[in-house]
């Protein structure tokens, strides 16, 4: 051992349980810290040398001494639940026990200056500014004030207790600040205390402020909240400019400068799941005049505070990353019917606007609402706080497919009720009616009767709908299926969407259907139940199930030998044997059995892509349009568009007809995962109005197309328009695995930036990532990814243009992965971190939540202060030195305020830890030069 274990201030052997840290302070001086544990002892601790400092231990014993005997003959202390700093003297410490008992401790003179007799069960303390006025919170919901220029040293009885949310039993108030104001009126803020039995299950924080009172009600678990406010010694108030609150899925910041203490709005850590994520799509290359459209429309959701002073009040490091060159955005839907626009152009996501959709229609709480509405009283004085709201109005709002147009402002908005939204970007409020439009999917089929759920009723006449994203055209699919494709073709002024039961296509200019077509086989009854039906058979299922098995079994069964087989088993051991061993053998791959056609939800549309392409006839090409379904069959109808006048982008009013050129069936019937035409070079079609604007190089028609098919088994590529193989790769046959997701993307090359190649990249259901040339269909490179049992975030991945992705990880968070060498987003910056020792300062906590980068405090450098390692990769954020309230951290809170613990600690293992700390210390060499700097890069 590098060094001898200091004596222990505890009698041998002491149960572990009496040791147990539950409260830490890190006291003014930065050079110590005081350890409360569940024993009622409280240790001091050397943070230089993190050695336990002798002869300061304060037993519960000592503190006895200076109650009078009819408290002491009560029950015990039980465990420290707080410990306060003095701002103006930090040779006291305000100590709370779990009984009630209050005691103003002094380092100098090792001994009690003052306790307070409480009886009630203790949750939280605060001291005042001046050090005058004690405020504590008790486990019935009430909280008492206390004096300290009594001139006895014992004080019986508060000056105020009160239950403010009495006088019914209440939960415990869990957390209380005491902030004093120049103008008057301080403030009391507290989390809990809500009455028992009428809203227990709510979690709120109280603000107070003479006779104003707001109850700030939160959809998540409340963590810890602290005000931002000023810490100078030489202030005589606190002041206090906002109120910080960290919630358990969002951190919402409080402006109590403003009257009506209005929410700020977050730069960074919005929450992505404020309803949950039901699909996302990315758009590159973002043109200007859109971004800065999409801003300003954000911007007047929530409008930003006029006064400087009421700006986001938490300071960061320095952003050492380059400004990005072009521009990002990622959308995400909601299950409330919302998208939600994202600036993905860095590392953090940065919320810009959200698009609501369900003011368009009448849902199923409405009446409900307003009868919640009409029986909520006024007390206590709810006030709906934080964007986070895991409750959806109505699942049938769910958005499932978003499409945008980045030229036109034009998109697409596809919901789990069949809706389909055809949205258009305005800068000014307006106030009109919604077109509608209804499509029959199953083109009047006999024998089939939907049993999901009903669609969504829009509301009718002029709605009134704000600057943003407008609908311009509701259509309505029949059967009310969710949409499984979508895809848009503003140049066109076309839409096509899928569903289980088939897919159409509708002219939005001229309001009226152009095509629609039924892919349900007859035993597809599981596509007229819906995904919200609950009439699904269980038997059915089951015996479906087993005549796959029963028929896999039959077909696996060898055939009787015969001599004629044994002969060609017998040349074929002899052309193996003849064989040299360094030829390159084909590989063997797997049998791949085809799928039955009467599957059940055979019918479903993965995939629709329009193109203009050579379809009837080599020398002539024009629009199409590509359905690819669950059972591998692909559809390609000829389009007969109205071309636009010369000059105009707006095409003519007359009928688009469209004819059924080519029918694809794979043999495996593996589900069509996406469809893409290459033009003459191999190159994939620029997207709409990219070659007429001159946006992208224009694609080679002189040369012969081909059609890239993507299944869950295989790639292929098909010429046009024969419709004839060219090149395939079995990815189930080689690698034994399925196709969950593919895009082409673009890869630039590092050494010469003129040069770029267009790829395929798949991922697969075990969470790998292939890339394939394109048209070759040759393997390029193959990475691990995501986990295979991470089924949500293999669900969730979508690729970028540049070769980027994102996928969920959780609920609440995207991870960002790259395959490009060139165009990769990383975390870049720097944080000066500097801590004068006459400041009081948190301790980081000894049990760390999970995913939190921790923080390892080594010794002092010559210049007094410590260095920093960091163990994980972040984005960091600094509160100024004048605006961090807490001053302790507690450990052993209630359940409303304890987030994670990975292990309770206690003074043994901290003993245990002193023991080994130099051998450590070397071992991993923290600090190779003490003269370093404090500057944390990043990267």
């Amino acid at each position: 051992m590098g060094s001898a274990s200091p004596p222990s201030p505890l009698p041998c052997g002491a149960p572990a349980s009496l040791t147990r840290v539950t409260v830490i302070l890190l006291l003014a001086a930065g050079t110590m810290a005081a350890l409360g544990t569940e024993g009622g002892s409280v240790f001091f601790l050397d943070v230089t040398t993190l050695t336990l400092l002798e002869g300061k231990t304060l037993s519960p014993d000592e503190v006895l001494r200076s109650v009078p005997d009819d408290y002491r003959c009560g029950k015990a202390l039980g465990p420290v639940e707080s410990l306060q700093g003095h701002l103006q003297d930090p040779a006291k410490i305000l100590i709370g026990y779990s009984r009630g008992l209050l005691v103003i401790w002094s380092q100098t003179s090792q001994c009690v200056d003052h306790v307070f007799l409480g009886n009630q069960q203790l949750e939280s303390l605060c001291w005042g500014r001046g050090g005058s006025t004690i405020i504590s919170s008790h486990s019935d919901g009430s909280y008492a004030i206390w004096s300290t220029d009594a001139g006895s040293p014992q004080t019986l009885q508060p000056t105020v207790a009160t239950t403010p949310y009495g006088p019914f039993p209440c939960k415990a108030i869990n957390k209380i600040l005491w902030r004093s104001c120049e103008l008057g009126g301080h403030y009391i803020i507290f989390s809990g205390g809500m009455p028992r039995a009428s809203y227990g299950d709510r979690h709120c924080v109280s603000v107070l402020r003479a006779e104003t009172l707001v109850t700030l009600d939160f959809t998540s678990r409340i963590i810890d909240f602290f005000t931002v406010h000023s810490m100078r010694p030489e202030d005589e108030f606190d002041d206090p400019q906002a109120l910080a609150v960290l919630l358990e899925e969002e951190l919402v910041m409080l402006d109590l400068l403003t009257p009506g203490w209005p929410a700020m709005p977050a730069p960074y850590l919005a929450p992505l799941h404020s309803s949950a994520i039901t699909c996302s799509a990315h758009v590159a290359n973002v043109p200007s005049k859109l971004w800065a459209r999409i801003v300003r429309a954000g911007e007047q959701q929530s409008p930003q505070p006029a006064s400087s002073a009421s700006s986001w009040p938490i300071t960061g490091g320095q952003n050492l990353a380059q400004e990005p060159l072009q521009r990002g955005l990622l959308l995400t839907g909601h299950e409330d019917g919302t998208v939600r626009f994202w600036d993905a152009s860095g590392v953090a996501l940065r919320p810009l606007y959200k698009l609501s959709t369900a003011d368009l229609f009448q849902t199923d709480c409405d009446h409900a609402d307003n009868l919640a509405q009409a029986a909520e009283d006024d007390w206590p004085p709810f006030r709906k706080v934080g964007c986070f709201d895991p409750y959806s109005d109505d699942p049938r709002l769910g958005v499932q497919k978003v499409v945008l147009c980045k030229y036109t402002a034009q998109m697409v908005v596809a919901g789990t009720a069949g809706q389909v939204l055809v949205l258009e970007l305005s800068d000014a409020p307006a106030e009109q009616a919604v077109s509608v439009a209804s499509v029959d999917l199953l083109q009047d089929r006999e024998g089939f009767t939907w049993k999901g759920h009903e669609r969504l009723n829009p509301r009718t006449g002029l709605l009134p709908w704000p600057a943003g994203f407008q609908p311009r055209m509701l259509v309505q699919c029949l059967p009310p299926a969710a949409v499984t494709a979508v895809t848009l073709h503003a140049e066109w002024s076309l839409v096509a969407f899928g569903t289980s039961h088939g897919f159409g296509l509708f002219d939005y200019q001229r309001k009226s259907a152009v095509l629609a077509r039924c892919t349900l086989h007859p035993n597809d009854s599981l596509a007229m139940e819906g995904p919200l039906s609950r009439v699904k058979s269980l038997k059915k299922s089951l015996r479906q199930s087993f005549r796959r098995i029963r028929k896999s079994r039959v077909s696996g069964k060898k055939r009787p030998t015969t001599a004629t087989s044994k002969l060609q088993e017998a040349n074929a051991q002899l052309v193996e044997q003849g064989c040299p061993h360094d030829v390159e053998m084909t590989p063997v791959q797997r049998r791949i059995e085809p799928r039955s056609a009467d599957d059940s939800l055979s019918g479903v549309v993965r995939c629709l892509y329009f193109a203009d392409t050579f379809l009837r006839d080599a020398a002539h090409h024009g629009p199409t349009m590509w359905a690819g379904t669950n059972s591998g069959s692909v559809f390609a109808y000829a389009l007969e568009v109205p071309a636009a006048a010369a000059g105009s982008e707006k095409r003519p009013e007359q009928v688009v007809e469209a004819v059924l050129g080519k029918e694809v069936q794979l043999m495996h019937r593996a589900p069509v995962v996406a469809i893409a035409v290459l033009d003459g070079r191999g190159r994939p079609l620029p997207e709409p109005y990219e070659a007429s604007r001159d946006l992208a190089q224009a694609p080679d028609m002189q040369g012969g197309h081909a059609v890239l098919i993507a299944s869950e088994e295989q790639f292929k590529v098909f010429t046009l328009p024969k419709v004839s193989a060219k090149t395939k790769f079995k990815l189930t046959a080689h690698e034994g695995c399925r196709v969950r997701k593919v895009a082409l993307a673009t890869f630039a090359s590092v050494a010469c930036e003129d040069y770029a190649e267009t790829c395929l990249a798949c991922l697969t259901n075990l969470g790998d990532v292939h890339v394939f040339s394109v048209p070759g269909l040759r393997p390029q490179v193959h990475y691990s990814c995501i986990r295979k049992e991470d089924i949500s975030g293999i669900a969730s991945c979508v690729f970028t243009r540049h070769g980027q992705g994102f996928y969920l990880i959780s609920p609440s968070e995207f991870e960002r992965f790259s395959l490009s060498a060139r165009n990769i987003t990383e975390p870049l910056c720097s944080l000066d971190i500097s801590w004068p020792s006459h400041k009081p300062r948190e301790s980081p906590k000894l049990s760390q939540a999970n995913g939190t980068p921790s923080i390892i405090l080594a010794p002092q450098s010559c210049e007094g202060s410590p260095s920093i390692t960091y163990r994980k990769q972040t984005d960091t954020t600094e509160l100024p030195e004048a605006t961090l309230s807490p001053t302790s951290v507690d450990l052993a809170t209630s359940g409303e305020t304890t987030l994670d613990t990975t292990g309770d600690v206690t003074v043994e293992d901290v003993k245990d830890f002193l023991s080994s700390s130099e051998e450590s210390e070397n071992r991993r060499n923290l600090v190779e030069d003490e003269d370093r700097s404090c500057a944390l890069l990043i990267t």
